[in-house]
Parts: C-alpha cells; structure tokens; sequence
C-alpha cells in the first residue's frame, strides 16, 4: 500500500505521523511546496519507525514524481489569512492551486483514490471529481465525518455514553449550512432526542473547528484522526459507514451536488450511498444546503470547467 500526503502542513504532517503509527501503508510520500520541510518531515518520522508497528519507506517527494500511489491524501492549500471568517474565502486560490497540481497527479497515479482535506472541502471535492475524470466513488472529501465525531462526542457528556456507542451524524456542508439528523440518531437502540439541550450541543459544533483556529491558529488533531479513520477504513475493506462529501448524481431527490451524505467505505472507494428517512425539518434543511452548495459550486468553478 503506497500512500502520498500532498500538504505537509499543520494537518498534513499531523495525517503523515498518525500514520506511520498506524502503521496503514508500507510507502509513505510526503510532498510540499517546500520540499525541504517535506523531507524534513521524512527523515524525523524515520526515526520513529523503532518504536511503530511495522517498517515501512518514508521520502519527501515532489509532487511530480509521486506515483503509482493507492491513496492520494490532499491538504494542500493557500495559507490562512490572520482574519478568515469562512472556509469559502479560500476557494478561489485553492481552485487554482488544484488546477495545478491534480492532473500531474492524475497521469502518474491512473489507480488511486483520493482524499481531499482541503477547504472549501465540498467545492474542491467536486472540482476534483470533475478534473481527473475519475468515477465519483474514488474521489472523497472529509466534509462532515470530523464534526459528526466533534458531536458524538459533546452527546456523550450529556448521555454519559462513550462517543463510539453512539450514532448520530452531521450531514451537508462542512461549513454553516450543515444539519444533524435527530431522526436517526441513537444511543444503542434508544433514541437521542432533538430537544434544546441536544441542538445547543450541535451549535457547538457548528463553530467548533473556528474556535479550535482562533485559539491556537489552526485546526489538525481531530482532523488528521478522521483522516487516517477514512484511509484505514480503505486499506483494510472495512466497508464503515460513515459521512463524506462526495459528488452525486442524485441523493434524495437532489440532482448533481457534492456535499456529506451517509455512505459505505471500503477498498474500492465509496460502496455505495445510504438512504435514512428524514423528517420533514431535516428535508427542508437538506434542500437549503443543496441550493446554498450549489449556488458556491456555480460561482466559483463553473466557468473553469465549462
């Protein structure tokens, strides 16, 4: 399994060292804009490897030369500005800096999947899926998967359950205009009730990735354990389900979008789509984000892909 991290930032060096101690590939690729750093982050988790579960080959690469991988992991992006108020400020930058890089990555990796952790994750995932040409089940974005777990977790203080136990999910945009589905979320077969206490907990959430950056100037812990969530889940075929942002045809009556929607992860890709009931808040939440993501896609990439 031969791996390539593209982003050797905060997040992605952070999804290179859980990953050496993971132990979920025998070839890691790190590549960066700055080469050096990139190497640099090589060589320091070379000499971790004593202490890891199993060997493996770790370079600093540029981004040229990286091939023949079976995951690509992309964090690249334009840096922050000091005052970001939204992810979608990012998106025309990180549009062009895409533009650059994924059809290189295209021609020497034909097989791989890729990962997209870069914001505006939805747009960008979609952007990808339509420049590499490549089937929509092998392009994914992070999208809602981190603040489902944020909100697994905040549940589980006030349920006293642990968060694993419990199934609740965060669906739509990575952004403002995601929702949670409290028709079906559960805590073993009890359901977990959408009452104020519940929605406060999910207010939380929805601001919880800004307050992370404006404490400490950056996000990369929790994002960088969904990551390697989502890479394991691919190199061992666990088929987990989980919610990725994804381009889809069609989901729920909405045609031709790409955000997080539950779905079934395993070696090939994404599986296949699930299907929950929704009630009819949750329903008219959905067609609000469909119409506000696709209202983003059309402004922002529609002409570079006409």
């Amino acid at each position: 399994m031969k791996i390539a991290i593209i982003g050797t930032g905060h997040v992605g060096s952070s999804i290179a060292y859980a990953t050496v101690l993971k132990g979920l590939c025998n070839h890691l690729v790190l590549s960066s804009r700055n080469i050096t750093k990139a190497q640099g982050d090589a060589l320091d988790l070379q000499h971790t490897l004593s202490f890891c579960e199993r060997p493996m080959v770790i370079e600093g690469s540029p981004v040229e030369e990286i091939k023949d991988c079976d995951i690509l992991v992309i964090t690249a992006s334009v840096r922050l500005k000091s005052q970001v108020t939204s992810r979608m400020e990012l998106g025309p930058e990180n549009i062009k800096l895409f533009r650059q890089i994924i059809p290189g990555l295209v021609q020497n990796n034909p097989q791989a999947i890729f990962i997209v952790i870069s914001n505006p994750v939805d747009i960008l995932t979609y952007f990808v899926t339509k420049l590499t040409k490549f089937p929509p089940s092998k392009i994914m974005g992070i999208g809602t998967l981190v603040d489902s777990a944020r909100f697994r977790v905040l549940l589980s203080a006030e349920e006293q359950i642990h968060p694993d136990d419990l199934r609740a999910y965060i669906l739509g945009e990575h952004g403002p205009n995601q929702f949670p589905i409290f028709s079906n979320a559960f805590a073993g077969s009890e359901r977990i009730a959408d009452i104020p206490s519940n929605r406060r907990i999910f207010q939380e959430v929805n601001h919880a990735g800004f307050e992370v950056y404006q404490l400490k100037g950056h996000t990369n812990y929790a994002i960088a354990t969904a990551a390697c969530e989502v890479i394991k889940t691919i190199v061992y075929d666990d088929h987990r389900t989980m919610p990725l942002s994804t381009f889809f045809y069609e989901w729920q009556g909405i045609e031709d979008n790409c955000f997080s929607i539950p779905v079934v992860l395993g070696r090939a890709g994404i599986i296949r789509h699930l299907h929950p009931e929704l009630n009819q808040q949750e329903k008219m939440a959905l067609e609000q984000t469909a119409k506000l993501m696709k209202e983003n896609i059309n402004s922002l990439i529609s002409e570079d892909l006409g």
